[in-house]
């Protein structure tokens, strides 16, 4: 289900691979994914992402996914955390929701997706005027191409963070909500700084649909301190 409240999380198959021309790393994907409870009720459900479980998960809590709303997802391909965000919103009837990333991504009901890096300058200007003025809500799922080395990652994941936050400033209004993914070790200072700033509440949240093995966080920044000249 994917309505908010408790969700009937299938147990896992404990499948094992001993296909011979597989890498071991490769294997041990391919167990995890046919192993995982939440790939399975995906695909029962018709998500396109385990990923649309951890903004269900964190909007059963925080509930920014308002009937009515207007969402930005960004990096948004497959889609998964967009088809939460348009039935909560109720998108294209109540609610709108563009979804953008620089990959195809194939049509979702009730979501408008633009092909565009959201670095374009152009893009903020671009995705208020498909949503009919400023978002309520800014989603980032997005992560750089991980090299396997730990400090890199994190710089990586923190310039990307840093890049979404600041999108989010030009493009919500106020009062409005920024998510996005970040790696455990937390997020740097100046961004904490920067963010606790602008918004009235920010933390970090790790739903249970985020795997126990995975340094993933989520940043979570409410009550956008924006000035009336963004609506």
């Amino acid at each position: 289900m994917t309505e908010r409240g408790k969700r009937d999380v299938p147990r896992s198959m404990k499948v094992r691979v001993r296909a011979k021309n597989r890498s071991q790393s490769s294997r041990a994907w391919l167990e995890r994914q046919l192993n995982d409870p939440y790939v399975a009720l995906a695909r029962r459900e018709g998500l396109r992402s385990r990923a649309a479980y951890k903004l269900a998960e964190i909007d059963d809590k925080a509930r920014f996914l308002k009937k009515g709303a207007r969402v930005v997802d960004l990096g948004a391909a497959p889609g998964g955390w967009s088809q939460i965000a348009a039935k909560r919103v109720g998108a294209p009837h109540d609610g709108r929701v563009v979804a953008i990333d620089v990959l195809a991504m194939d049509a979702l009901p009730g979501v408008d997706f633009v092909q565009i890096d959201f670095l374009d300058p152009a893009a903020p200007a671009r995705l208020k005027t498909m949503l009919g003025g400023p978002a309520d809500v800014v989603l980032s799922d997005m992560a750089a191409n991980a090299t396997g080395h730990r400090q890199t990652d994190h710089l990586k994941i923190m310039a990307l963070v840093e890049s979404a936050a600041e999108f989010a400033r030009e493009v919500l209004a106020p009062g409005g909500t920024f998510l996005a993914k970040v790696l455990q070790g937390g997020t740097e200072g100046a961004l904490l700084a920067s963010l606790k700033r602008d918004f009235t509440s920010v933390k970090h949240v790790k739903p249970a649909a985020s795997r126990a093995d995975s340094s993933e966080l989520y940043l979570l920044a409410t009550g956008f301190r924006g000035g009336s000249e963004q609506a």
